[in-house]
């Protein structure tokens, strides 16, 4: 799988482009610190920050508890799944809240017949 095919991959699973440069650089390159991914990838320390702390959130990308931190990231398989069983939950909620939004809704008609 070529690098362009991984970063639309890792996108359209939801992470934006940036954080999807940063869990590629620190999977094929081993552990950094915030600096070294900020120089590697010429990419601004602040938006390094936020890539990082994105990652993180997502558990794609663990921290040391040293300073300065060092970043490493999970496996590409085990991303991946990460990412699957994120998009299966968001798609579960999205059916249950549209479900919701319809029983109210016939709740509603059924109030409004009912006052007539």
């Amino acid at each position: 799988m070529s690098l362009k095919r991984i970063l639309e991959t890792l996108t359209s699973f939801g992470l934006k482009q940036s954080d999807a440069k940063v869990y590629v650089f620190l999977a094929k390159k081993g552990p950094h610190t915030e600096a070294d991914l900020s120089d590697a990838l010429n990419m601004p320390k602040n938006q390094t920050y936020q890539c990082l702390r994105n990652l993180e959130d997502k558990g794609i990308v663990t921290a040391t508890r040293d300073r300065p931190a060092l970043f490493s990231a999970l496996p590409f398989e085990k991303v991946l799944d990460l990412l699957v069983k994120a998009k299966l939950e968001e798609a579960r909620r999205t059916e249950q809240n549209t479900y919701e939004a319809l029983c109210n809704w016939k709740s509603m008609l059924k109030e409004n017949h009912t006052h007539q």
